[in-house]
């Protein structure tokens, strides 16, 4: 008995259905952070991801495999992230709900206040070099990987990281006494 050429799409619909579920699953977590250290805002994260993945979907077949895929998807996202940030109406305050949480130290007032004065001066950061950062030193990409993620070539990337860089020392510079 052969399968009809009907069962076979209908087959290899539900392998691709199972296959981006489980992307979704396993990584939309950690999407969402790089969304929101993006966007600085949990709700426009979130819709950055999911137009993201809504956008993904049709297509998630013929999207390259291993690491070409990665960097597909994080650029989907983080031009999500900028579609958002273009159209947001005003300037919105960092939710203080999601700031990351500071390591357990001595004195952990001060730990806590260093973490949240530096995402709030990261989030202050041109869009474009916040994001270059964000990608370089939270997701841990090496410069090329950057520069795929926000479509741009290497070089420009890592103006972007090395601007952003001298943006945050400059403002510690001038916060400490």
């Amino acid at each position: 008995m052969t399968a009809s050429s009907e069962e076979l799409k209908s087959s290899a619909r539900r392998s691709e259905s199972a296959t981006f579920e489980g992307y979704v699953r396993s990584r939309s977590d950690g999407l969402l952070r790089l969304a929101w250290l993006i966007t600085r805002n949990w709700h426009d994260a979130r819709d950055a991801v999911q137009d993201a993945f809504v956008s993904l979907y049709p297509r998630w077949s013929q999207l390259p495999e291993g690491s070409r895929r990665e960097s597909y998807i994080y650029r989907s996202v983080v031009n999500a992230c900028l579609r958002v940030i273009r159209h947001r109406k005003a300037d919105l305050v960092a939710d203080p709900d999601g700031l990351r949480e500071a390591p357990i130290s001595a004195d952990v007032s001060a730990a806590v206040a260093e973490s949240t004065a530096l995402w709030r001066l990261c989030g202050a950061l041109p869009t474009l070099q916040r994001t270059a950062v964000v990608l370089r030193f939270y997701q841990d990409l090496s410069f090329a990987e950057v520069a795929a993620a926000m479509g741009c070539r290497e070089a420009t990337a890592r103006s972007h990281v090395h601007r952003g860089l001298a943006a945050l020392r400059a403002e510690l510079k001038e916060e400490q006494p």
